[in-house]
């Protein structure tokens, strides 16, 4: 929808779709044990460039610092997103982070089922509540009647809609509930590659699609990588590339890239 896309993609790339239930091939993310590090803090930065409209890459970066806790049979998952940093001009800095702003410091919890499966917010309600509330204040404060606009259409976001903004970059950290991970079938798919280096599994996919161009449509390469800690079910890193493909399909030009990256503290 538009609110999404005025995002550009650039931050969380929110569309992700969440596995499909039933059966059939399994995902190499399932193919995990699930035992999040418990108590231990860890860094995870979501890091994205993309070309902006003077031809040069911008780049984007979220910081989020995390903890995990037992609950009963499951997890809590506590993050908190540190101020967002980018090197675009302040102007276009606040046009693509504005909906994300309202989140910076807040805490938010999540619980996780005890297999990874499933990821909830814990008071999705008062946590929407505050933010509108706060990005309204902002608005009023300094007279930019955009915020205002963005806070009720945050609020007329259905539920779904808005806890999917909130959950995006958790659900790529904890691979069985990432469905962006794909499904693999051995030998069935030459798109796909799997390879292993004790406990962490790499997953790479290649696509290739199109996209609309002046006289005609133009190659796009998407190249995606993933690598599970199979130990504890989550992903240390993600990148995901996404590439212009020249006439002659001999020169690539990087149009889109986003890095994710779990860190341990020391």
């Amino acid at each position: 929808m538009m609110l999404l896309g005025g995002l550009g993609g650039a931050l969380l790339l929110i569309a992700q779709p969440l596995a499909a239930p039933g059966d059939g091939p399994v995902a190499a993310s399932a193919q995990v044990q699930f035992s999040p590090p418990v108590g231990r803090p860890m860094t995870y930065r979501v890091t994205t460039r993309r070309i902006g409209r003077d031809g040069s890459l911008i780049t984007f970066s979220l910081v989020y610092t995390l903890q995990w806790q037992r609950i009963g049979r499951g997890y809590q998952l506590n993050a908190v997103l540190q101020p967002i940093d980018s090197d675009a001009s302040p102007a276009v800095s606040r046009a693509l982070t504005s909906m994300l702003q309202p989140l910076v410091g807040e805490e938010i919890a999540y619980l996780v089922a005890p297999d990874g499966s499933r990821i909830d917010l814990v008071d999705p309600d008062g946590l929407w509540e505050r933010v509108t509330a706060r990005m309204q204040a902002t608005g009023a404060e300094a007279e930019r009647p955009e915020a205002k606009q963005l806070a009720q259409l945050i609020a007329a976001l259905p539920a779904a809609e808005r806890d999917r903004l909130a959950t995006a970059d958790i659900r790529a950290l904890v691979a069985p509930a990432n469905g962006a991970i794909p499904v693999v079938v051995p030998g069935n798919d030459a798109s796909v590659s799997i390879t292993h280096d004790g406990p962490l599994r790499t997953i790479a996919k290649a696509e290739r699609d199109t996209i609309p161009a002046a006289g005609a449509a133009q190659p796009l390469d998407t190249d995606h990588v993933w690598t599970i800690d199979t130990a504890t079910g989550l992903v240390i890193r993600e990148r995901r590339q996404s590439w212009i493909v020249g006439v002659k399909g001999d020169e690539r030009t990087l149009v889109e890239e986003r890095v994710r990256a779990l860190e341990f503290a020391s």
